[in-house]
């Protein structure tokens, strides 16, 4: 009768070392949220020395990014909504993401958001993407307290959220079929008032 010890030495190879990083990453990211989740305790999570996860990602962000398997950056999506006035950013934001979603990483997009409705952890990633990366740029430089930002970005993304699941998930129609500028025309001005408008 032979026994199955454990092997000791390295638990993992290479590309197992860059995978325990980033499940490690992925917990942590779905349960602190991405400020709160730092490199060092993803690398604890995975059992490597923290060296090993700047040998695979530059940075927090290119973890993140890799964790959710973002298709593009938005960061770097949104760049030119900045600087557009707060008065205008309803439309220029949605412009910008039915561009992205009629680009070849629309497939990408689509496993991103099927994957978030059936699991917790890809939605928790998600919610991070749209608070932070998305929902976070549309609100810079408004004047609302804290409060008021969050009632306003959460307003916000369900009214993306919504729409691109109609268009690119559901395709109901005539929405899946209407062209950009018509839909910047009827759902645009929802989503300035949602930004700058009154709530009560």
């Amino acid at each position: 009768m032979s026994l199955h010890l454990p092997r000791r030495g390295r638990r993992a190879g290479a590309q197992s070392s860059r995978e325990l990083i980033l499940a490690s990453a992925r917990k942590l990211f779905s349960e602190q949220g991405y400020d709160a989740a730092s490199l060092r305790q993803i690398a604890r999570g995975a059992g490597v020395d923290a060296a090993m996860v700047h040998h695979y990602f530059r940075n927090k962000d290119e973890l993140f990014a890799a964790c959710v398997e973002l298709p593009a950056d938005p960061r770097a999506v949104l760049a030119d909504v900045v600087a557009v006035p707060v008065d205008q950013r309803g439309t220029a934001i949605l412009l910008t993401l039915l561009t992205l979603w009629d680009s070849p990483v629309q497939p990408a997009l689509l496993a991103l958001v099927r994957g978030a409705v059936s699991s917790r952890t890809q939605a928790a990633l998600l919610r991070e993407v749209l608070a932070k990366r998305i929902v976070g740029v549309a609100l810079l430089d408004l004047p609302d307290d804290d409060g008021g930002k969050r009632l306003r970005g959460s307003l916000l993304a369900s009214q993306l959220i919504g729409l691109m699941v109609s268009r690119y998930v559901l395709r109901l129609e005539p929405l899946a079929s209407a062209s950009h500028q018509e839909i910047a025309a009827l759902v645009g001005p929802t989503l300035q008032r949602y930004l700058t408008g009154p709530l009560d």
